[in-house]
């Protein structure tokens, strides 16, 4: 493969796709509650469950686990959905999974994919 052509395959990935703007949309969705999500999990449920001898708030906070479990299994199927679509490469698309387990990295992807593909 010359030069040239590598070069070109790498641009393919790069440029936005003709009709993705369900599969950014979703995205954009999931990614959002997902680091809502993640927020709630690393700094309101983990500290309150470790940190405070407080059962009330234990059980008030005890949703927050199951349903982040939820939402991030529907952030990876879109995730998983949009990268695809975009054709990217498997490690950028295993990258674009793994910034739905940092609490605000999510967020931040979403604000670049968003601002490429829309």
């Amino acid at each position: 493969m010359s030069a040239n052509q590598s070069n070109q395959s790498n641009q393919n990935y790069l440029e936005p796709v003709a009709g993705m703007t369900g599969a950014v949309k979703r995205y954009r969705l999931m990614a959002i509650l997902a680091g809502v999500m993640s927020l709630l999990l690393w700094f309101v449920d983990l500290p309150v469950t470790y940190l405070l001898d407080n059962q009330s708030w234990k059980e008030a906070v005890a949703w927050i686990p199951f349903v982040h479990g939820w939402v991030y299994a529907v952030y990876v199927l879109t995730a998983l959905q949009f990268a695809s679509k975009a054709k990217w490469p498997v490690l950028k698309m295993l990258g674009l999974i793994l910034a739905g387990t940092l609490p605000v990295a999510s967020l931040v992807t979403e604000r670049k994919v968003v601002s490429q593909y829309s």
